[in-house]
């Protein structure tokens, strides 16, 4: 009797089990179907929307296809990416530290710093999507989200730039991204902080914290856009305000949408630097100025 209720009890579970397994092989099946028709919803949505209001690369102008975002197949081919992510030391990284050496420097010879807190500070890593080129069309991904208003467009671009760095080891450890910031007045104008929107995607990509409580613009400052270097460098300085939150962060990324001289995320670093002492701090944005 005792083999004859042990039988019943395995072909039972056996039963059970066989069930349980079909009925997780349609529910899969299910929600393969479920999200196949909500892409096919989404495309028809966005054929519907391309034949209303057509789309169109932000670099050549071409159409855009339904599985074509912001730039067109050949211009994402044609990108001049920078790999920068790839090495640890590059021509963006090895501005940022002469900048970050050069204000060491001065504070050891204004008695602020000394020689210890020179040799303490470690390489700062730096990356950027693109080359930026003031003759070159792709100048126009930046544009058309400084002054457009294409949020989307720096999310998406962010995101790229994220993926990239994601798959970099000196990055791997990056647990808090703080976006360059806008005044007050600048912004409420503007609707919406360009960096901000690339920080997000970068920060969602590497699994790390979104800071937008730690770094503050204490003062406007006039545009960058047709000065020398030592203009940009007294224009900013001081701009900025940290406040130490309640975390410690190990490393600090900082990003804003171009870098040319470095000066303004320089002035970042500074105040960065002030409030987290013993952060490493790194640097990204979407472009480079220079050539490949």
């Amino acid at each position: 009797m005792y083999r004859d209720t042990q039988c019943t009890f395995l072909e039972n579970y056996a039963y059970v089990w066989g069930m349980w397994e079909r009925l997780c092989i349609w529910g899969q099946k299910v929600r393969e179907q479920t999200l196949c028709r909500m892409r096919v919803g989404k495309l028809w949505v966005k054929a519907l929307a391309d034949l209303m209001l057509p789309r169109t690369c932000l670099v050549c102008g071409r159409k855009l296809g339904l599985q074509e975002e912001h730039l067109c197949l050949y211009c994402i081919a044609e990108m001049p990416r920078t790999c920068f992510w790839n090495r640890s030391h590059n021509p963006m990284a090895d501005k940022i530290n002469g900048l970050i050496q050069e204000g060491l420097e001065t504070a050891v010879e204004d008695g602020k710093a000394d020689h210890e807190d020179q040799q303490r500070e470690r390489y700062a890593y730096a990356c950027a999507l693109f080359f930026f080129q003031d003759e070159g069309d792709y100048r126009n991904i930046l544009y058309s989200l400084k002054y457009g208003g294409n949020t989307a467009a720096g999310e998406h671009f962010g995101k790229m730039l994220g993926r990239k760095m994601a798959s970099a080891a000196h990055f791997a450890d990056v647990d808090t991204v703080i976006p360059v910031p806008l005044h007050w007045t600048r912004r409420w104008k503007r609707g919406y902080n360009q960096a901000e929107c690339i920080a997000a995607a970068v920060s969602r990509e590497l699994s790390a914290e979104l800071r937008k409580d730690i770094l503050y613009r204490r003062r406007r400052t006039s545009t960058q856009t047709k000065v020398d270097v030592k203009q940009k460098q007294n224009n900013v300085l001081g701009a900025f305000e940290a406040v130490k939150k309640d975390h410690d962060p190990s490393h600090i990324l900082l990003v804003d949408d171009l870098f040319t001289t470095g000066s303004t995320l320089y002035a970042c670093y500074s105040a960065i630097r002030e409030a987290y002492p013993s952060a490493r701090i790194s640097f990204a944005t979407l472009g480079y100025v220079g050539r490949p």
